[in-house]
């Protein structure tokens, strides 16, 4: 696939075309980029994106604008050119990793398919991914060159899809070791973990126990955190003790009767100590509490 032409619209560009050429960045060691609508030179491209009125993913045809669009996914949305690119390229651009590719398009490019067709059920409110690519286009009150912010636009999309799917691939290996973590547990009440991992998901979908999760901090001390009882919520299965509540260092030493309690979160969601020993202590005296 090395030294291809791709060909797509010149003029205002959005997130669908952006993130089109930022996934290509990623599979192409280099390739010829022409924006234009002249129909002789989009003919003659290797691959065209968001322009051309055709869907061929075999000849690398990638428009969605031509009457009936270009297919939906199960929930409805319709692909945009993005998406289209992904339903070809998402699992070599995850490295063979279904579950990343999955997860990449469920949570970027499926919101910016949706703001391109205009399917915004279901999108979330207040400034999308998409505008923020929009907003790269020259103004109005600008003599831009739309091709140069286009480049500008894709070496932003390009690190953030970069880091979305860093973070899917990192959400995905977590989901295993907390899985391993709640599966080995002496008491299915205190899930501890040997490194900090994203760990609320698989603990709300594995376990209806685990009340509280232990694991060691950035800088070597020990956190013991509560389960919410819902993601996303700020009520907990079982809260820390209350009158831990605010305490720091000998207050809340003297109340826990542990020489190496460092604090208590005022919330009582959050609190350490310096040592494991000390953190599952916290633990065991928090299960007590009624």
């Amino acid at each position: 696939m090395n030294d291809k032409t791709i060909a797509t619209h010149n003029g205002n560009f959005h997130a669908d075309d952006v993130f089109s050429i930022a996934a290509f960045k990623k599979i192409l060691p280099s390739f010829k980029l022409i924006r234009t609508r002249d129909l002789g030179l989009i003919a003659k491209a290797d691959i065209v994106i968001d322009v051309g009125g055709e869907h061929d993913p075999d000849t690398g045809r990638f428009d969605h604008h031509q009457r009936g669009g270009a297919g939906e996914r199960e929930n409805g949305i319709p692909y945009s050119s993005f998406g289209l690119i992904w339903q070809k390229y998402g699992l070599d651009i995850c490295q063979g990793n279904q579950d990343v590719a999955n997860a990449v398009d469920a949570g970027l490019v499926s919101e910016i398919d949706a703001i391109d067709c205009g399917h915004i059920e279901g999108v979330s409110k207040g400034i999308s991914l998409s505008q923020t690519i929009s907003m790269f286009n020259p103004t109005w009150q600008e003599e831009g060159d739309f091709d140069a912010c286009f480049d500008e636009a894709v070496d932003f999309a390009s690190r953030v899809l970069t880091r979305f799917i860093a973070s899917a691939n990192g959400g995905i290996s977590a989901k295993d070791i907390v899985a391993k973590a709640i599966e080995g547990a002496e008491d299915p009440r205190v899930i501890v973990l040997e490194k900090y991992t994203p760990w609320k998901k698989t603990v709300h979908a594995l376990s209806e126990e685990a009340l509280y999760m232990i694991y060691p901090s950035q800088t070597g001390q020990w956190r013991i955190q509560t389960v919410p009882i819902e993601p996303g919520s700020f009520e907990d299965r079982k809260s820390l003790p209350k009158q831990w509540a605010g305490l720091s260092d000998i207050e809340l030493e003297e109340v826990t009767g542990i020489d190496d309690a460092m604090f208590c979160h005022n919330g009582l969601f959050i609190a350490g100590a310096e040592s494991f020993e000390s953190a599952m202590k916290m633990a065991t005296i928090a299960l007590k509490e009624a």
